[in-house]
């Protein structure tokens, strides 16, 4: 096989079309076999095999700077750059990165796992270029769905004015998890369907360059002709108004037609456009057909043995809150739900199906998004921004200065809150309750179990200001769901149990309980009786709690899946220095201060000691030297 020789972009150079097509082929084969086997991202690789290659043997990296966009699509990238025999260890704990990490390897020029960031910074590297009078190309590769979010348009207006040379490849596949929406997708649609763009362009640039010199105005006015020649065939010509040189669209399955556009590109100066068009999961047939469903793949399952009995199949957290969002709309004609990209991971589907006219995806633009959700909620409406934790952050000033300084009902819907696993540092949700924390008006509040969550987001409906409600990519406890909501009491943790021994075990969000009563069965077998709170509210705290088991002199052992530094544990320490009390013992248990590698959600548990021995092991500590176990 041609893939058994290919070890570095090097060994492309010397290969024909034919030979490349071939290559191409093995390499959809090799995607198929791995992916389905470790799980990853699977439809965007599959329709960037020939744009990649395309791109290795136009351009020599590391040298020339080539810069993934979220990396759903650099697999083949890491193929052809000395990584296919990772493939196996692929987003596995200590193995290969689903996304391009600069620890990983010289080829990958910016880590990378959040949409729209990939031009901003091939500016910066061709900045940087020009400055230290180097000479090499910068690439960027960047999808039609991340192009909704406003920083690539900053990067476009910047790069545009400055005239530097940068070449960005936009990969156009229609999608981006789920199908595009919006004005930009609408736009290039109406690109898609003028081929003969360029080539007529070109022509007409051909023909007035010919013409001899006749003056100055008539000169000028050839080039309006050719202005408004553009006009005529593509309305809007938004890119080359920026500043772009735009080639395309172009087949991006077609080798030979992507090396000519690379080759051109090359040659051309100032910014690049380069308009390829592709098909998410090309070449696997139900990639092609489903590729929303088949933009990512999990691991294949231990078969079952269908004569067994089967358990109830229990439902995640963010199904819990898409049925949630339908009761509640049925319920309040006023609530509207808003998603950035996210309709299929938020669970939203039914949702949008039953209340099409109060559903809004707005793409990847979660900036928008909040500032969108103020201006709804300023006019009436419930918005109800569904998010995970880790795309929250993109817009947290607006979190602050159009939602929480105006105070406004808008509620927060923070789904993967914690650990998320094999997506690795880019995307667990460990910082959303350090950095809401200091914002005031804002309550954050966390639920033990999905019977709770639904009843959180019911509660957090009702209330006047904005307000966060997260929760985990995980399963459910597998508790009844309640047919009525209920109101929870406003800022009240809930006592699980009580115990004799002046110990209090205080766990915040479901998989913290779910530790500290294993944990508190454990140590009742050692005779030790500890009492078990569900903070339910890190915003407000309960503080009447805190200071009563401050008067009793309890110790406390806090359990947290989100970061030590401004988390939990940092808020209870606040309230009792606030009220100047400085002798109670506190033991935390959070994440500490480094990002998170990839690895499923046990293993990082289990290697951050976040878990039932670690309580165990924290309460013993603290138990009072004069106390002995019989």
């Amino acid at each position: 096989m041609l893939l058994d020789d290919i070890n570095s972009p090097s060994d492309l150079k010397g290969l024909s079309i034919e030979q490349l097509k071939l290559l191409a082929d093995e390499i959809r084969m090799f995607l198929v076999e791995n992916v389905q086997a470790t799980g990853g991202h699977f439809g965007p690789n599959l329709g960037v095999v020939e744009l990649t290659l395309a791109l290795h043997k136009s351009f020599n990296s590391p040298d020339d700077k080539l810069i993934w966009d979220v990396g759903h699509q650099a697999y083949v990238h890491k193929i052809l750059t000395g990584r296919k025999d990772r493939f196996p260890s692929l987003r596995k704990y200590k193995g290969l990165a689903g996304f391009p990490k600069r620890t990983e390897s010289e080829h990958d020029m910016f880590g990378v796992g959040h949409a729209s960031t990939s031009i901003s910074a091939a500016v910066g590297y061709a900045v940087a270029r020009d400055l230290q009078k180097q000479n090499h190309h910068v690439v960027a590769v960047i999808g039609d769905g991340a192009m909704t979010g406003g920083i690539a348009f900053e990067a476009m207006n910047h790069v545009g004015h400055m005239s530097t040379n940068v070449i960005v490849v936009l990969n156009d596949n229609e999608m981006s998890i789920s199908p595009n929406v919006g004005a930009m997708n609408h736009y290039l649609g109406k690109l898609r369907t003028i081929p003969t763009y360029r080539n007529a362009k070109a022509e007409l640039a051909s023909i007035l360059h010919r013409v001899p010199a006749i003056g100055d105005k008539m000169a000028k006015a050839l080039e309006r002709v050719k202005d408004s020649f553009k006009y005529l065939m593509v309305p809007g010509v938004l890119f080359e108004e920026l500043g772009f040189t735009y080639l395309g669209p172009i087949d991006g399955h077609n080798l030979p037609a992507l090396l000519e556009i690379m080759a051109q590109a090359k040659q051309t100066t100032g910014p690049v456009m380069v308009h390829v068009v592709t098909k998410k999961g090309k070449g696997y047939a139900d990639a092609e057909e489903a590729p929303d469903k088949l933009h990512a793949v999990s691991p294949p399952v231990k078969a079952v043995d269908p004569n067994l009995p089967q358990a109830a199949k229990i439902p995640d957290y963010s199904s819990v809150f898409g049925d949630t969002m339908v009761k509640l709309a049925e319920q309040n004609p006023q609530l509207v739900a808003v998603t950035a990209a996210m309709e299929p991971g938020s669970k939203l589907g039914k949702f949008h199906a039953l209340f099409p006219d109060r559903f809004f995806d707005v793409g990847i633009a979660e900036q928008h998004a909040v500032t969108f959700c103020a201006g709804l909620a300023c006019a009436g409406l419930r918005p109800v921004f569904a998010v995970y934790s880790t795309f929250l952050q993109r817009a947290y000033d607006q979190v602050i200065h159009d939602v929480c300084i105006q105070n406004l009902p808008v509620l927060f819907a923070i789904d993967r809150a914690g650990l998320v696993g094999a997506d690795g540092e880019t995307h667990q949700g460990v910082f959303d309750v350090s950095y809401l924390r200091a914002i005031p008006n804002l309550s954050i509040l966390m639920p033990k179990d999905e019977n709770e969550l639904q009843h959180m987001l019911y509660t957090a409906t009702t209330m006047d200001g904005p307000c966060a409600v997260r929760y985990p990519r995980a399963e459910g406890r597998g508790v009844p769901l309640d047919t009525e909501f209920k109101l929870i009491p406003f800022g009240k943790a809930e006592v699980l149990r009580e115990g004799s021994d002046k110990i209090a075990i205080l766990a915040l969000g479901p998989t913290a309980v779910h530790m500290a009563e294993l944990a508190a069965d454990e140590l009742q077998e050692d005779r030790i009786n500890v009492t078990v709170i569900n903070m339910r509210f890190v915003k407000p705290l309960d503080e009447e709690l805190l200071l009563e088991l401050a008067g009793r002199g309890f110790r406390i052992v806090t359990i947290e899946e989100c970061a030590l530094a401004g988390g939990m544990a940092s808020a209870i320490l606040e309230t009792y220095a606030q009220r100047g009390i400085n002798d109670v013992i506190l033991s935390p248990i959070a994440i500490p201060d480094r990002f998170i590698e990839h690895g499923s959600q046990q293993q990082l548990l289990d290697a951050l000691e976040i878990n039932p021995d670690r309580i165990v092991q924290e309460v013993k500590q603290l138990l009072p030297k004069r106390r002995e176990l019989a």
